[in-house]
């Protein structure tokens, strides 16, 4: 396989399913030795031999992201297997909702957890597979780029109601992500962030279909998912591999020269 993403080292959380699936498959397609990982090992197996399949390479990861261990464990099983890392896509997630008054100091904990503690310890755990490596490579006159891609959400941008602590944790990613650029741009490292609107995942297929993450129903009521689909000017839901093409551009040559940046996906929404 060939493509803008040779030979290069791509690790996506939450890549078994949905959008983050999509972007494993297209980086492989494009060259990359992707690390797909999930913390369901059923959907993680399935992407990596649907790549395997198709003449790429893949190794799975399974875990919990906000698992203290995680980070080192899985930049660990990365460089042991192929030595680098060139393009970390912080991607896991769900969401717990409740109206301010009756969320829960738990709820709003584990949306932070997992939308913005979990990044920080992946982005500063491959520091020295970035950070350090591209020092290295400087020195030597070579010049390679390192792509840092952060999945926010129009909610970090804007806010929405029932969901305080998802808000609150999507916008750190923002201030996150930013704060990498400025530390880390003069190291050939482009830290971006692309904030989804309305995509269909699992997370926005109606919630009468009852499916659940930890004990926790996930989706949207079918009415309230209609009328959010009717604001969109573009009048549907984004698909998952739409979506996965915005992360893509982040994460290639394309966006050398973008660092700093929240890429809007929403079909028009803020138009």
């Amino acid at each position: 396989m060939g493509g803008m993403l040779e030979n290069q080292v791509a690790i996506i959380t939450g890549s078994g399913r949905g959008v983050g699936r999509e972007v494993a498959l297209m980086m492989a397609e494009h060259g990359a030795k992707v690390i797909v990982s999930d913390r369901d090992e059923g959907p993680a197996n399935e992407v990596a031999a649907a790549i395997r399949e198709s003449g790429g390479e893949a190794l799975v990861y399974c875990g919990d992201v906000t698992a203290s261990d995680f980070a080192k464990g899985i930049i660990g099983e990365t460089i042991s297997a192929f030595g680098r890392l060139d393009i970390l896509v912080n991607n896991a997630g769900y969401t717990s909702d409740a109206l301010i008054h009756k969320m829960t100091d738990e709820q709003f904990q584990a949306m932070l957890d997992i939308h913005l503690i979990a990044p920080f310890r992946l982005i500063r755990e491959a520091s020295p597979y970035m950070r350090d490596a591209a020092k290295k490579e400087i020195e030597q006159g070579i010049v390679h780029h390192r792509k840092i891609v952060n999945v926010s959400s129009v909610a970090g941008i804007s806010g929405n109601v029932g969901q305080a602590n998802y808000s609150s944790a999507k916008a750190g990613m923002v201030g996150l992500t930013k704060t990498v650029a400025k530390e880390w741009a003069g190291f050939n490292i482009n830290s971006n962030a692309v904030a989804f609107g309305f995509i269909d995942t699992r997370l926005t297929q109606p919630k009468e279909l009852g499916e659940t993450v930890d004990g926790v129903a996930v989706g949207i009521p079918e009415k309230v998912r209609n009328m959010f689909i009717d604001k969109i000017p573009q009048k549907r839901a984004g698909d998952p591999k739409e979506a996965a093409a915005g992360i893509f551009y982040l994460a290639s040559p394309l966006s050398n020269y973008v660092n700093g940046q929240v890429l809007h996906i929403n079909g028009g929404t803020y138009t």
